[in-house]
């Protein structure tokens, strides 16, 4: 049994595991960079550990020195949060040789689902269902021939890749030979690893995941299905649950294979099966994330259950503390990812001073963030700035919640996709219930366009404003009347 937990990430994720960890009476420490000295995590830690590198990224992806610092502040066990080595085998198996506790599940599961071509496999073997394809460690002299008789479109995937990084569609097969050229490259220089898969790929799918739990004993539950479906260059930035493409008895079958799924590689702890679904219904396996999700939160909401105290109790030795009878929905939750972003200029990263911070309240809200009023948002790290999550009774009381909540969010200094988020929200693809993970590209200019609008009058409001500072953070306020400050109208 630990009793002092050492969280190995930073932002909002350690954040949200630290209050968790403290809520269970649990000792805290926050490994960090120098840069994030200031932050809320590293503040409202029991314990901190600087952490050194010759980047910042670097020095979180250092497992010798995190397992020094558990040595060093006494911790028995890590959280990984997401990110960074959260996903690593090695990373968990130098913990266990040392005698710490990786909150998280066993190292060779992770080496199975890490590896996209093993996993596939895997769980085509035990008769679920995977989508066409040709994989190039099977027989690599002949893997052009038989990407060429996979058909198109195809779509191509360094074998160790995520993220959405090197995928490459293919509807030209005049084209495969130089695209599967470019895809090896882009693996090469992501990954380290060149190596290749292709698969048949599904016109306007949908990405549909399935949040999963199991404990030492062998027990596995889902806690339904969330929609992902809302991305820009394969990243998500809008989800919500339930998804509105799934009929009750689709929920229940890709529910169940996503349980048989995680039942069948002795699953324990919390993960992700994740599906590419497509219009006439049919769903194929597309990976497993073996760590907690980004989007967490949603499920969450909907089941009033703290995954990260679900994480700690399995890591404990516990059972599971539910079946699944027990596991009932209750309304819909969506979440949009905060980022630090200009979305009028193909989302050019942006940074800067945090001049104010104002995050939305209200019924039904959840705001996870780990910045602070006047820290700066620098280039080295992702640039989520937080998630604002929404539940409702229906789909379109969390919309309209989501909405205002992004209308109330006030954030100077540095541009965000604030207004852009309110903007996908409203659009009629989104809210009918159509989105498919082509929808931001099919109606980019659309969205760009109403952003434009809206530039008019934030040039009206930084008009009348007087401090320079607030001036230029004008174009990355969401709404007019949070520019102006505390005054409203």
């Amino acid at each position: 049994m630990f009793k002092k937990v050492l969280i190995a990430n930073r932002g909002e994720i350690a954040l949200r595991i630290l209050r968790t960890l403290q809520g269970m009476g649990l000792s805290t420490v926050v490994a960090h960079h120098a840069l994030d000295a200031g932050s809320a995590a590293v503040q409202e830690a029991g314990q901190s550990f600087e952490l050194h590198g010759p980047t910042p990224v670097a020095a979180y992806l250092d497992i010798a020195q995190l397992v020094e610092a558990c040595r060093a502040t006494g911790a028995q066990a890590v959280h990984p949060g997401y990110g960074f080595l959260s996903e690593n085998a090695a990373f968990a198996r130098a913990l266990e040789q040392a005698g710490i506790v990786f909150i998280g599940p066993r190292a060779d599961t992770i080496d199975l689902m890490g590896d996209k071509v093993r996993a596939r496999n895997f769980v085509a073997e035990r008769g679920f269902s995977v989508a066409p394809g040709a994989i190039e460690d099977d027989d690599p002299a002949t893997f052009a021939e038989r990407a060429l008789r996979v058909g198109t479109p195809l779509l191509i995937k360094p074998s160790a890749g995520g993220g959405g990084k090197g995928m490459r569609i293919v509807r030209d097969l005049a084209l495969l030979e130089s695209e599967l050229a470019t895809a090896r490259r882009e693996g090469e220089r992501y990954f380290g690893d060149g190596r290749l898969f292709v698969e048949r790929y599904v016109e306007r799918p949908r990405h549909i995941e399935v949040q999963v739990l199991g404990d030492a004993a062998g027990q596995v539950v889902h806690l339904w299905e969330r929609e992902c479906s809302v991305q820009r260059r394969f990243q998500k930035i809008i989800e919500e649950t339930p998804s509105p493409a799934l009929t009750s008895e689709r929920r229940r079958h890709v529910c169940e294979a996503a349980a048989g799924i995680a039942r069948a590689c002795g699953y324990r702890g919390a993960g992700t099966v994740e599906f590419i679904y497509g219009a006439g219904g049919e769903f194929y396996f597309l990976e497993m994330n073996t760590r907690l999700q980004v989007e967490h939160p949603v499920t969450e909401m909907v089941h009033g259950i703290d995954l990260v105290r679900e994480q700690v109790r399995v890591a404990r030795g516990e059972p599971l503390a539910f079946a699944q009878s027990d596991i009932v929905q209750q309304g819909h939750a969506i979440e949009c990812r905060l980022c630090a972003e200009d979305a009028a200029h193909d989302f050019r990263p942006a940074t800067g001073k945090i001049l104010r911070w104002q995050p939305p309240a209200g019924p039904g809200v959840r705001v996870d963030s780990g910045v602070r009023q006047g820290q700066a948002v620098t280039a080295a790290f992702d640039p989520m700035i937080a998630k604002i999550i929404c539940h409702g009774a229906t789909r379109d009381e969390a919309i309209a919640r989501s909405v205002r909540a992004l209308q109330d969010t006030v954030l100077l200094g540095v541009t965000s996709n604030a207004r852009y988020l309110a903007r996908v929200l409203r659009h009629a693809e989104f809210t009918e219930g159509r989105a498919d993970t082509g929808m931001l590209a099919r109606c980019a200019e659309d969205l760009r366009d109403l952003l434009r609008e809206e530039d008019t009058d934030l040039a009206i409001a930084a008009a009348v404003l007087s401090d320079g500072e607030l001036l230029r953070a004008v174009r990355g306020v969401p709404a007019m009347h949070a520019a102006m400050g505390a005054w409203r109208n």
